[in-house]
């Protein structure tokens, strides 16, 4: 950069914070003030538009990042390519700093922009914000991507004594350059009906707020976490998944503060499953970097001819939790309640959706993908291709979660079940989880009237696994 007082523009986009942000920092060291820039690019995600829980965090979460910058934020909606050249033009700015993203739209969307400002004879400098490691250096020795997680984890990210980098500290002083753009209310991220209210009830987005969960976690939730994160109401997940989605904090802050407790005495095993926890989440980016079709296409290809049901109304009653089993309503009532569902209840309710009731694995991932606000395209399609046993390293065809048995081993003394299904509170915990096997007696006692109050079972668990394992076998032949 030749121009003394030209500005340069850090574009941000999953990387919503001021600590360890590499392009950040960059962009600081050169000591030109800075247009902090966000664009709002719908026209090349195709169906993978944001989702309505995400929006409302997104909205939030770039609120308090323009706090954190005076005010300061140049927000714009359309191509980003086309706004790009008419932000740098009219600011004069003669470089642009941004960390990557891994979906694969942003993956061709970021070259060819890079290119074309190159072109103009504009600076253009990346950096990688949001993973420990990028999958272009966790490969196999031959060159090719891993497919199992072990050793993805063991040989690809930390094999040779590979470590994630140490956080960089926030950057003191920035130096702001106002440049004019839309509102963030401009960008029309929140819905009209007030429906996202209730979110604001259980989370709180934002850098602040993510540091925070992060301590509370490592404080009082890291310690039996190996055991702990199994029973959805005890308070041992981390819950830093939409934080890190959305960049509010880096995976190497993450990762780093939960090594410091490894010493901790009785911690090791804890610390060492969450940062394996981690480890999902690269492995995951992985995949789909490597096969940019993992959102729609079956990775084992054999499951291409797999005969899914058509049932609307049977996916309608396990989206609004009705499907009369208790730990799979449960589940699904806490998405729609709280933007969220713990992870052990989504491979309940996941592996009764695509085997219980045989329905597209397509059909989760798009309700969750609307639903939760950590939403993520990599780790969606590779959790709900697990679920179907049709991925990397998946989840056999003939482990079919039975949600009874699932539901008396992880939520023994039904405090999670009660929390979301109000209507069951009163049920004696033999029968909480079964409760079509209750006596009328117990029922009555209870006040729960089965097809009034809570509807029966939608499939008999016994049938509905034959059906799926029957048709799972025929795959084989």
């Amino acid at each position: 950069m030749t121009t003394i007082n030209s500005p340069v523009v850090v574009w941000f986009r999953q990387d919503l914070r001021i600590k360890d942000n590499p392009a950040l920092l960059a962009a600081h060291q050169t000591g030109h003030p800075i247009v902090p820039l966000f664009i709002l690019d719908e026209g090349n995600n195709g169906e993978w538009k944001l989702g309505g829980a995400s929006r409302w965090w997104l909205h939030e979460s770039l609120q308090r990042l323009n706090k954190t910058m005076k005010g300061k934020f140049c927000f714009q909606t359309g191509s980003a390519g086309k706004i790009l050249k008419r932000v740098i033009k009219e600011s004069g700015a003669e470089a642009i700093f941004w960390n990557r993203c891994y979906e694969p739209w942003r993956i061709v969307d970021d070259a060819r922009i890079q290119q074309a400002l190159q072109a103009k004879g504009i600076e253009v400098h990346t950096f990688n914000g949001s993973l420990l490691f990028e999958p272009q250096t966790t490969l196999k020795s031959d060159g090719t991507p891993y497919k199992v997680f072990t050793s993805f984890y063991k040989n690809g990210c930390l094999g040779k004594g590979n470590e994630p980098p140490q956080p960089q500290k926030a950057p003191k002083d920035l130096s702001l350059s106002t440049h004019t753009g839309e509102t963030l209310n401009d960008l029309n991220l929140l819905p009209t009906i007030p429906w996202h209210k209730k979110l604001a009830k259980h989370w709180k987005p934002g850098e602040i707020a993510a540091r925070a969960r992060l301590n509370v976690f490592l404080k009082r939730g890291l310690n039996q976490y190996k055991e702990g994160r199994n029973y959805p109401s005890r308070n041992n997940t981390s819950r830093l998944s939409p934080h890190l989605h959305f960049g509010e904090i880096s995976p190497n802050e993450v990762w780093h503060a939960a090594t410091k407790r490894m010493g901790a005495k009785g911690c090791r095993k804890d610390v060492e499953t969450f940062l394996s926890e981690l480890g999902w989440r690269e492995f995951s980016h992985s995949l789909l970097f490597h096969f940019p079709d993992l959102p729609r296409k079956n990775l084992q290809k054999k499951f291409n001819k797999f005969p899914w049901r058509k049932d609307q109304k049977s996916l309608k009653r396990w989206q609004q939790g009705q499907t009369g089993y208790p730990i799979v309503d449960a589940g699904m009532r806490e998405l729609w309640e709280t933007g969220y569902m713990h992870n052990r209840v989504r491979m309940i309710v996941g592996s009764f959706l695509v085997k219980n009731l045989m329905l597209h694995w397509h059909l989760g991932e798009d309700w969750f993908w609307d639903t939760l606000v950590d939403a993520d395209l990599a780790n969606n399609s590779t959790g709900w291709q697990w679920i179907a046993g049709c991925g990397a390293d998946a989840a056999p065809y003939f482990r079919i979660f039975n949600p009874v048995t699932q539901g008396k081993k992880f939520d023994g003394d039904g405090e999670y079940v009660r929390r979301f299904i109000p209507e069951l509170k009163k049920m004696p915990v033999k029968y909480l989880h079964n409760p079509w096997e209750a006596p009328e007696k117990v029922l009555a006692g209870a006040g729960v009237q089965l097809g009034e109050n809570y509807p029966f079972p939608i499939v008999k668990l016994g049938d509905s696994r034959k059906r799926a394992l029957k048709a799972f076998s025929e795959l084989a032949k």
